[in-house]
């Protein structure tokens, strides 16, 4: 039997090679990492002994965690099987420890090589470097179970918060920050690097970068450590919508002004209404792949159940007293502007919509700071990630899809202001900036 056919069961206990759940007398445990197995789908079960102890309490170790034998015609275990969340991330993750396994780097010297490696300046090792440092590590004992925390040492942490940073900015000396963190010192007028005393550039205090590597890294060794410890996978939200069909439907009244009153189907993905950010493969249970750049839907009913942007009609998803967690641009208002990797939107508000004059798009009264507007503004303020989707009613925009509405990744709002618009109306306006972390 092929050498990748060995495949455990993934966080739902359905076996990755045969894609059927296994009964608990064809489970096994491994007692190192507490990985779930299929009993038949080993290329060489173990002997289960005739006794009454339940085959869970069988003390037996995986093929990942299993020595490598010593006969060299005996196949090595299979690398270890990393989940379809972490995307990119496994090879990452494979670099780190051959660093931190090659015994000629002192410890100054590694945490160099980390940096580089997160950075994005040093690429990570062949796959036979690879395979030989990831086996001088199984020979090595490694007794900490597979956990990726024990790569992610203090040199990683937060200067001001000491903890693993929360959206972390890296400096152009190497050093990790948490993005509140580094803003609150910049803000203090303070332009030398917490740590080191490097200068820190203007460009990077006015508008610093999240590292996207380090954040698959942390997000990597959050993965890990609850799967090697058998704890259950965290349920982030669920939707109580089994009635509702799995795709919208439109009656026939409801075809003649759009899809407003239609069934909205079924939410797909498990992530609460008040969500920033992308949609990850742990909140995709039905596809286990997240929400990809990229991805297309019929109109906005469907993209509804996906959870890029959950209002129908409204083009700005949030809470004024939280933030904003999605917008779509769709040219509701004339002074909208869009340049791709930035643009410039427009708040709700301004018009009279009494007595289903919804088509009117003459400004009749100023927008405010207040419902919607002032989600705009909270999240500007506090730098939260906002999805924006594409739709194809936005004629003006060379970046609109043709058809249907398109997920764009995450931006972020640079700026939020009130002038007078081209209808000598106030209207609230904001600038946006693509991040580095589109997922």
């Amino acid at each position: 039997m092929a050498q990748v056919s060995q495949l455990p069961c993934d966080g739902d206990g359905i076996c990755m090679r045969c894609r059927s759940k296994p009964s608990e007398s064809q489970t096994l445990l491994c007692k190192t990492c507490g990985t779930p197995w299929h009993l038949s789908c080993l290329s060489a079960p173990p002997e289960i002994p005739l006794s009454d102890i339940p085959i869970a309490e069988i003390h037996w170790e995986c093929p990942d965690c299993s020595p490598i034998p010593a006969d060299d015609s005996a196949p090595p275990p299979p690398p270890a099987v990393i989940s379809d969340a972490a995307g990119s991330s496994s090879d990452l993750i494979a670099a780190i420890r051959a660093i931190e396994a090659d015994e000629s780097l002192n410890p100054t010297e590694k945490a160099r090589r980390r940096q580089e490696l997160l950075s994005g300046t040093a690429a990570p090792p062949s796959d036979g470097d690879k395979s030989k440092k990831m086996k001088e590590k199984v020979v090595g004992g490694d007794d900490d179970g597979g956990d990726v925390f024990a790569l992610l040492d203090g040199s990683f942490n937060c200067s001001f918060c000491m903890q693993l940073p929360d959206r972390p900015v890296t400096t152009p000396c190497g050093h990790n920050f948490c993005l509140k963190c580094f803003q609150k010192w910049v803000n203090q007028g303070k332009n030398t690097c917490a740590k080191c005393r490097s200068l820190i550039p203007a460009k990077m205090a006015s508008q610093p970068r999240i590292n996207s590597s380090l954040v698959a890294a942390i997000r990597m060794a959050k993965l890990s450590k609850m799967n090697s410890s058998g704890s259950t996978p965290k349920v982030y939200h669920f939707m109580h919508n089994q009635s509702r069909p799995d795709k919208a439907f439109t009656t026939e009244r409801a075809k003649k002004a759009g899809k407003a009153n239609a069934c909205s189907g079924k939410i797909f993905v498990t992530v609460p209404p008040d969500h920033f950010g992308p949609i990850l493969a742990e909140n995709d249970p039905a596809r286990n792949q997240g929400v990809l750049v990229g991805e297309c839907w019929e109109d906005r009913m469907e993209c509804r159940q996906w959870g890029a942007h959950l209002p129908h009609v409204a083009g700005i998803a949030g809470q004024s007293d939280y933030g904003a967690q999605s917008v779509a641009l769709s040219g509701g208002y004339e002074d909208d502007e869009d340049h791709g990797e930035w643009f410039l939107y427009t708040g709700s508000g301004g018009r009279d919509l009494s007595g289903n004059k919804r088509t009117n798009k003459a400004q009749s009264f100023d927008q405010k700071f207040d419902k919607m507007n002032e989600a705009l503004r909270v999240s500007c303020k506090k730098g939260f990630p906002v999805r924006v989707v594409r739709s194809h009613k936005e004629k003006r925009s060379s970046y609109a899809p043709e058809t249907g509405v398109r997920y764009d990744g995450v931006y972020r709002i640079e700026k939020c202001w009130r002038k007078v618009g081209m209808q000598v109306f106030y209207l609230v306006l904001t600038i946006w900036l693509l991040c580095s972390i589109i997922i």
